[in-house]
């Protein structure tokens, strides 16, 4: 199995299983080995009361596109620590794209970067991940 297959392979399983970013209206649009990409558009029911999209929700994207790159080797991982900046602020009507890509991994511990831009491009917020590998695969390899 390629990298790329094992990635697909992974992310499927995952994203069939993934009932909250489903829920959220999140869509996984790329995959590959430490990294992943997922979009959503920004809804009425995202929005607090400023109108503007609520953080978590933000935040909740960035960590699924986190999830995903991380868990692309069929390691099961998880996060251990996330932070995030927000930049500027999502607008009702917005398509959020996340695009995770993996900074390090050394044995059982992963840096994840996490960028949330705009449907212009504008970067809304940046993440970073720390991930540790646990027992167990995403998926049955064998």
């Amino acid at each position: 199995m390629t990298p790329q297959d094992r990635a697909e392979k992974a992310a499927q399983s995952m994203w069939d299983r993934d009932h909250a970013s489903h829920w959220m209206g999140m869509e996984l649009i790329d995959v590959s080995e430490g990294r992943a990409v997922i979009e959503m558009s920004v809804s009425q029911h995202h929005c607090n009361g400023h109108g503007m999209c609520h953080g978590g929700v933000i935040f909740a994207l960035a960590d699924s596109a986190f999830a995903f790159a991380c868990n692309s080797r069929n390691q099961a991982t998880v996060a251990q620590h996330n932070v995030i900046t927000y930049i500027a602020s999502g607008r009702m009507g917005d398509r959020l794209r996340a695009e995770a890509t993996e900074i390090s991994l050394t044995g059982r511990s992963g840096i994840t970067d996490v960028t949330v831009t705009n449907q212009t491009g504008s970067v809304i917020a940046e993440f970073r991940g720390m991930s540790r590998a646990i027992k167990g695969t995403v998926f049955d390899e064998a």
